[in-house]
């Protein structure tokens, strides 16, 4: 498949997993296998990455000499704590400087607070780091992210973990045609027709954790998400 590229770097996976909610670190990595991601992203407040060296670290699952990590600050409702979270797991990760940056507006919800997003991308930008961003499906906003010099744009489907699908395709559209950079659609998948759908409207890959993780069988989902991801390539390139 054609490959996709994030700051320069390019990947042949368009499917980026998260590593949470996995009932151990074996499951984890056998389905991070079975999903062919080579992009991984970590929550930093909820998963060991060297911040307790007496607990098991994900660091030794996931060497980072085989995947990306991609750090993120779920769990963040402001700016400040979004920016103190990866300056954090900058140092934790010797330098690196790929992130998903995610500012919640409230715990039930889990929207995107697009006002403190657009705060913290802007110091997070001028300090070096290349910010992937969770955000509404407001092609506005979209494009104001992009012109702060975030590497890639990530609109939501539907609510985290919520699997409803992409609510709203015509959105995830305006948002496609509305930046250069890669929009990859995060939140709310919840099957392979939906990741399928969304690389048909055009998006450049999907994210997902809930899904996979939560699945009956986290493997054999892993493996469906990855054929829905390349079958809705194809089709849209077709």
């Amino acid at each position: 498949m054609d490959a996709l590229v994030i700051a320069g770097k390019t990947y042949s996976s368009r499917l980026l997993v998260g590593t949470g909610k996995y009932k151990d670190f074996t499951e984890t990595r056998a389905a991070i296998d079975a999903s062919g991601a080579q992009i991984v992203t970590v929550a930093i407040r909820r998963t060991n990455i060297g911040q307790d060296p007496n607990q098991p670290s994900l660091l030794d699952a996931l060497p980072p000499s085989q995947f990306t990590y991609l750090p993120n600050t779920a769990g963040c409702y402001t700016a400040d704590d979004a920016i103190r979270t990866l300056r954090l797991a900058r140092e934790l990760l010797d330098g690196h400087d790929l992130v998903k940056l995610e500012v919640l507006g409230d715990p039930q919800s889990l929207y995107p607070n697009v006002v403190e997003t657009l705060k913290a991308a802007e110091i997070l930008v001028k300090d070096g780091f290349k910010v992937m961003v969770y955000t509404s499906d407001d092609p506005i906003i979209a494009k104001q992210l992009e012109d702060i010099g975030c590497v890639a744009v990530m609109p939501l489907a539907s609510l985290i973990g919520s699997g409803m699908g992409i609510l709203n395709p015509w959105n995830v559209q305006l948002v496609r045609d509305a930046v250069k950079v890669p929009v990859l659609v995060d939140a709310g998948v919840g099957t392979a027709s939906d990741a399928a759908i969304a690389m048909e409207l055009g998006c450049d890959g999907v994210l997902m954790n809930t899904a996979i993780a939560l699945a009956k069988d986290p493997v054999k989902m892993a493996g469906a998400m990855k054929k829905g991801v390349e079958a809705g390539r194809e089709a849209w390139l077709a």
